[in-house]
């Protein structure tokens, strides 16, 4: 599977449309049997010419290494006008459901 190169274009369309916290978002563990589940939402600063240079390698988590991902981080950090991670145990995963959870 091909990564898809981030391009920007739905984030700034929003942007244009005067949505000024557009995030992107990103899951892991939905397919995990009994938990626990991820999701993490970034909030980038789409005014910064360079952001595209500065996030180079960002994609889709689970076309990463996880040594990538470890990489990233702390540019993501960097860069980033607002980074949350959520996560949700096996108990809750079993008591709402995998889609609610994450």
């Amino acid at each position: 599977m091909t990564a898809q190169v981030p391009d920007l274009r739905e984030e700034s369309a929003l942007w244009a449309n005067g949505h000024r916290r557009v995030a992107g978002l990103d899951e892991a563990g939905r397919g995990a049997w009994a938990g626990p589940v991820y999701a993490a939402a970034v909030v980038l600063p789409l005014d910064r010419p360079d952001l595209l240079d500065l996030l180079e390698g960002v994609c889709d988590s689970k076309q990463l290494s996880p040594a990538r991902r470890e990489a990233l981080l702390p540019r993501i950090n960097e860069v980033a006008d607002a980074v949350e991670v959520g996560i949700s145990g096996p108990d809750e995963v079993d008591s709402i459901g995998v889609v609610e959870a994450t």
